[in-house]
């Protein structure tokens, strides 16, 4: 066995370990993956998400924005930066405290660094007075 106590098992299963934190971390682009399980649901009520503004859903990590009239886009609340959660939308713009990045609230696409990367997509739709993923 090595000095440092771990066996070839040991060092193979870490490397195993890390090379998918990275291609997790990776996902960062796109289209959101849906959990099945909010697919159709009201993630949010129409009057709650001002034109101009939005509105985030700390306990999914989504924020909803309204860059138009009647135009609701949903994004991750999560920075493609370094992760901190993005505040709530003002001027068209989410923000994110943690570095300054800022987003598009209407393709979530960066517009100022450090962030490069946009933020991940889902597809919503009013219905009704609520806000659901499609």
């Amino acid at each position: 066995m090595p000095e440092n106590g771990l066996g070839r098992r040991e060092m193979l299963g870490a490397a195993g370990v890390a090379a998918c934190g990275l291609a997790l971390a990776g996902c960062g682009t796109g289209d959101a993956q849906t959990q099945p399980s909010l697919k159709g649901k009201v993630i949010a009520k129409t009057a709650d998400v001002p034109v101009g503004g939005g509105k985030v859903i700390e306990d999914l990590k989504i924020v909803v924005t309204q860059p138009a009239q009647g135009v609701y886009k949903a994004f991750s609340a999560i920075c493609t930066h370094k992760g901190c959660a993005v505040s709530t939308p003002k001027d068209n713009v989410i923000r994110c405290a943690c570095h300054g990045s800022e987003f598009a609230a209407d393709s979530g696409n960066a517009t100022k660094g450090p962030a490069t990367a946009p933020l991940a997509a889902f597809q919503v739709k009013a219905e009704g007075d609520g806000i659901v993923i499609v």
